[in-house]
């Protein structure tokens, strides 16, 4: 059976004037339009497709890209906004509707939300929601501290950043535990940290506890060679310091260079630290 807001393999059963026809054994007349069309595509082959409904809410098939699948999230611009909702950009021809009873707040033209796609299970159209919130659950985590998690940084809070972690869970990163520069929309890899008695999770953006020094470790090694040999920088020097040289804390700074002085790579003197060099 074809899935709409899904990637599908179906077979080419013939070519019109219009395009070509595909199917499966449920379906035989799913349109994909002659600008779409692969060059080498021939009747018989197999071809990979995006389903969607054309402005006509009749399914037809795309070989474009969409930036947000179904049951996905993703951080979308507004193209349109009129009487029946907000309309996003997701990168095919028709946008992706927005319902007003799926916003948070009436969104606006030009700005970009975080939502989640779904099929509207009363019209059968693929639709968005801002509330993505109630499309997370946290209650059968299979996750444990230390692994690693991709995340979509979804919202700014005072406590910090909250995060989809996985494409399922919610999760946050505390707004003192983030030294990289971070925005809503962003996708990157986290871990782990803690996972609370009521099932919320905390998030860092480095490996936790000794698998974060020897990153740390090659981090500042590089950053030394790449340096001459010498940066201004040392366990006594102050974490805005740190930060804003080596993007990390104090603490994990601090067992970087201690690391590397016991590996005997570096010198640790009174104004920086110094790159040894071994003599053949």
């Amino acid at each position: 059976m074809i899935q709409l807001g899904n990637y599908n393999t179906l077979e080419i059963l013939r070519e019109t004037s219009v395009g070509m026809f595909l199917g499966d054994d449920d379906v035989d007349d799913l349109l994909l339009p002659t600008k779409y069309i692969p060059e080498q595509a021939e009747v018989g082959d197999s071809i990979e497709v995006f389903c969607y409904l054309d402005h006509e809410e009749r399914p037809i098939a795309t070989t474009l890209t969409p930036y947000i699948k179904r049951n996905d999230f993703g951080f979308l611009r507004v193209a349109e906004v009129n009487e029946i909702g907000a309309f996003l950009d997701w990168g095919l021809e028709k946008h992706l509707l927005v319902p007003f009873r799926e916003q948070t707040e009436r969104m606006k033209e030009g700005h970009w939300y975080v939502v989640y796609c779904y099929l509207d299970e009363q019209s059968f159209r693929l639709v968005a929601s801002a509330k993505f919130k109630k499309f997370l659950k946290n209650d059968k985590l299979t996750l444990a501290p230390k692994d690693e998690v991709d995340l979509l940084i979804s919202r700014s809070t005072n406590l910090g950043f909250e995060v989809i972690v996985n494409n399922q869970h919610l999760g946050l990163v505390y707004h003192d535990e983030i030294y990289q520069p971070i925005q809503i929309g962003d996708r990157i890899k986290g871990f782990v940290k803690k996972i609370r008695s009521d099932k919320k999770l905390d998030i860092a953006l480095k490996p936790i506890g000794h698998l974060n020094i020897e990153p740390s470790a090659d981090k500042v090694y590089s950053s030394l060679v790449e340096a001459g040999g010498f940066m201004a920088l040392h366990d006594k020097s102050t974490p805005e310091d740190i930060q804003a040289i080596m993007n990390m804390s104090k603490k994990t700074f601090k067992k970087a260079i201690g690391t590397l002085y016991k590996a005997r790579k570096i010198d640790i003197q009174p104004n920086g630290i110094h790159l040894v060099i071994k003599e053949d």
